[in-house]
C-alpha cells in the first residue's frame, strides 16, 4: 500500500512538472524536470516563492531565468560554492590576523630593546641636559609604542569581529543544509543521519527508541481544492503541532511532502503511543482559516505509524515498519495512530 500511495503521489507530481515545462515552453532538461518537480511538491519554499515571483512579474518563466533558479536553489554544488567562499574569506582573515601578531611581536620586542639599551646608556650621562633630552625621546619612544599597540588592539578587535560573522555564516549554511525550509524542521538528510546515529548508539547502549512517521490525511485533494500557499499554511501547523508536543531530545524532521518523521530517543511503544496521539490531537483541534480570504476551511487531520527498534533493525527496516502501521492507520479510516504491535494482531485475527 506504501508503494502505491508513493507511486501515485510521484506520479502526479511528475506530470505537474511536465504541464509546467510545457505552459513555460522550456527545454526539457533533466534539471527542468527537476525543478518544476520540486516546485510540484512544494519541498522548496525559497524556489516556490522565487518562481511565483517571476511569473508574477513576467508570466512565464523563460530558460535562462529557470537556470538561473535552479543554481540558486537546487544545484549540488550551491552549498559547496559558499562553503568554499566563506573557507578562503576565514583563511585570508587568518592571514591578516598572523600577520599583525607578527607585527605586534616585532614592534614589541623592539621597544624592550630600547628601553635595555636607554637603561645602559643613562647610567653614563651626566649632564642633566643630556639626560633630560635622552628621557624626552624615551617619553616619544613609549608614547609611539602605546599607539602601535592601540592601532594593533583595534585590529585584532576587528579581525575578531570578522571571524564571529564568519562563523555565524558558517552555522547558517550548515542550518540551511541540515532545515526544511518550509517548516523550519530538520530535514530528510538530517533524519537520515540521525536515524543512524540514534541506531548505532541504541546497539551500543542496548536502550530502544521509537520512531513516528505521520502524514497529513487527503493532502493533495487539500492541496488542489485551496491552493499551494494553503497547503504550506497546513504543513506548518502540523510542523507546529509536532514541535509543541515533544521532548528537546526528539528530532523531529519533514521526511518528504506531507510525511513527517520523529525519532524519540530512549522512549518505549507506549510513550510513543501517547505523543502520537498528543500530536494528532493537536493537529485536529486547530481549525484552518486561509489567511487571504478568512474562509474557514475546516480541520486537518493525520495518520501516525510507530515502530520500535530491534537489535538487527537498520535504517531502511525500522522506517519500513513504522510506515506499514502509517498505511494501517489510512486503511482503517484516517485520523488514528497505529503500531506495529497492532498489526501483528490484525494479521492474527485475519489468519483467525
Amino acid at each position: 500500500m506504501a508503494d502505491d500511495d508513493d507511486h501515485k503521489r510521484t506520479i502526479q507530481y511528475g506530470e505537474s512538472a511536465i504541464s509546467y515545462i510545457k505552459k513555460n515552453v522550456l527545454p526539457a532538461y533533466p534539471r527542468s524536470y527537476e525543478l518544476w518537480y520540486t516546485y510540484s511538491a512544494g519541498y522548496n519554499q525559497g524556489l516556490n516563492r522565487a518562481i511565483n515571483d517571476t511569473i508574477k512579474a513576467s508570466g512565464r518563466v523563460s530558460t535562462d531565468e529557470m537556470l538561473t533558479l535552479y543554481g540558486r536553489f537546487l544545484s549540488p554544488t550551491r552549498l559547496g560554492d559558499r562553503l568554499d567562499e566563506v573557507g578562503s574569506k576565514v583563511s585570508r582573515e587568518v592571514e591578516e590576523l598572523v600577520d599583525t601578531l607578527k607585527l605586534s611581536a616585532d614592534a614589541t620586542s623592539d621597544y624592550g630593546s630600547a628601553l635595555e639599551q636607554a637603561g645602559e646608556k643613562i647610567k653614563s650621562i651626566e649632564d642633566a641636559e643630556k639626560l633630560q633630552i635622552y628621557v624626552t625621546h624615551l617619553v616619544k619612544s613609549t608614547q609611539n609604542a602605546v599607539a602601535t599597540n592601540r592601532k594593533l588592539e583595534s585590529q585584532l578587535l576587528e579581525s575578531k569581529k570578522h571571524i564571529e560573522n564568519l562563523q555565524s555564516s558558517l552555522e547558517a549554511i550548515r542550518y540551511e543544509s541540515l532545515t526544511d525550509e518550509l517548516t523550519t524542521l530538520n530535514n530528510r538528510k538530517h533524519f537520515e543521519n540521525s536515524l543512524e546515529r540514534v541506531i548505532e548508539q541504541s546497539k551500543e547502549s542496548r536502550r530502544g527508541f521509537a520512531l513516528l512517521m505521520t502524514d497529513i490525511d487527503h493532502f493533495k485533494k487539500f492541496n488542489d481544492t485551496f491552493g499551494h500557499q494553503t497547503g504550506d499554511q497546513v504543513l506548518r501547523l502540523v510542523a507546529l503541532s509536532v514541535k509543541q508536543n515533544i521532548k528537546a531530545q526528539d528530532i523531529a524532521c519533514r521526511y518528504g511532502g506531507e510525511e513527517f518523521g520523529i525519532i524519540l530517543p530512549h522512549s518505549s511503544l507506549e510513550e510513543a503511543s501517547e505523543i502520537g496521539e498528543r500530536i494528532r490531537n493537536a493537529v485536529m483541534s486547530k481549525e484552518l482559516v486561509k489567511r487571504s480570504t478568512g474562509e474557514n476551511l475546516g480541520r486537518v487531520t493525520i495518520s501516525v505509524g510507530i515502530a520500535t527498534f530491534r537489535s538487527d533493525d537498520s535504517g531502511h527496516s525500522i522506517v519500513a515498519r513504522a510506515d506499514e502501521a502509517l498505511y494501517a492507520a489510512k486503511n482503517a479510516g484516517r485520523n488514528l495512530v497505529k503500531t506495529e504491535l497492532d498489526l501483528s494482531a490484525e494479521s492474527q485475527e485475519s489468519v483467525a
